[in-house]
């Protein structure tokens, strides 16, 4: 891989530059390699235990944004599973009331079983966050939360009894790096603004310690959690991108979040100051409903972080239905700003 000193680079720089063949005569990409099989002797053996090269590729690139050893995997539930599979049976895992509705599913049925004791804490507990740094065997953070957008201290929870999972999905490596904080894993969801063009699904991990990170790979293989080979390179190339698509999609979420706040018919924007995301409140749900019917270029669908704008009223999911009805999680993409508001204006009327 790249001999470039990473460390000299800013993460935009090093967004481009990990992960990449350097020999004579290599190619320039690291190239899609759809093997599940290899010769036997020194290296790559069989797919589903040491990967293929493009994995390899992405987990460095990654890695060295995060500042850490990531782990590919199928989905970012996959992820969630693997971190869950560490830990012994009873043990407690804090998590926010709003969050990830995939996680608290894979949680709930955890604690169902008798496996796991599940602890739901209001993201604006702080006491209540400490308190399960210092109680629980594990703190999952997210910070923004998804998808009510809240902020969690997540420094304030590392050097405790508990270890600290940070959901990384929203900010992205650039927006923040939860390791550099004292967070032990973060998980993504590369299906979201990594690859950040609907079109794959794949998460990663990645560990602080090299023995954590061990045994997710461990946990990875054992449930075959896999990712495949062409989720894997196009999770690579849209790695490539991401600093100057999260920049542009960043300054068009804040424009639109203050004119949103603007609007007589919304009755809270919640934007944390940057990143892609907003959640904006209407009356009620039916409001929220017909707003995104009303929607044209916007588009009404599940899911985040593509280069097209996307809406959707969480509440109507079955696992989020304690959301506040009339909240809209909304993607901002790469489309005109003008063009969006346009939109939203005439939605909103």
């Amino acid at each position: 891989m790249s001999s470039v000193n990473l460390d000299d680079l800013t993460p935009r720089s090093r967004a481009v530059a990990a992960g990449r063949p350097d020999e004579p005569g290599e190619p320039l990409n690291t190239p899609l390699v759809p093997a599940s099989t290899y010769l036997a002797g020194a290296g790559f053996r069989y797919a589903r235990e040491d990967g293929t090269p493009t994995w390899a590729a992405l987990e460095e690139a990654v890695g060295a944004l995060e500042g850490g050893h990531a782990t590919a995997f199928a989905s970012g539930i996959a992820t969630a599973a693997a971190v869950l599979d560490l830990l012994d049976v009873g043990a407690e895992v804090a998590v926010p009331v709003y969050s990830y509705a995939g996680t608290r599913g894979l949680l709930d049925h955890a604690a169902a079983k008798g496996r796991l004791k599940v602890r739901r804490i209001e993201p604006s507990d702080r006491e209540g966050w400490l308190a399960a740094a210092r109680e629980a065997a594990v703190v999952w953070v997210e910070s923004p939360t998804n998808p009510t957008l809240d902020l969690i201290d997540i420094a304030a929870l590392t050097g405790n009894r508990a270890r600290v999972v940070v959901d990384n999905t929203f900010a992205t490596p650039l927006g923040q790096q939860p390791l550099s904080l004292g967070a032990d894993i973060v998980v993504h969801s590369a299906t979201k603004l990594i690859g950040g063009h609907s079109d794959l699904l794949l998460g990663l991990t990645i560990a602080a310690d090299e023995g954590v990170a061990g045994e997710l790979r461990d946990a990875r293989t054992r449930n075959g959690a896999t990712p495949g080979a062409l989720e894997a390179w196009l999770a690579l190339r849209g790695l490539r991108t991401l600093p100057v698509r999260l920049a542009e999609q960043s300054r068009t979420a804040a424009l639109l979040a203050e004119r949103l706040g603007e609007h007589p018919a919304v009755t809270k924007v919640r934007y944390p100051g940057q990143g892609t995301m907003i959640a904006f409140d209407l009356a009620d749900a039916d409001a929220a409903d017909r707003l995104c019917a009303s929607l044209r270029l916007i588009r009404h669908a599940t899911s985040l972080g593509g280069v097209e704008s996307i809406v959707e009223r969480r509440a109507m999911w079955p696992g989020d239905a304690h959301v506040p009805a009339g909240l809209v999680r909304f993607s901002v993409g790469l489309e005109d700003p003008e063009d969006l508001w346009r939109d939203l204006a005439q939605a909103l009327t």
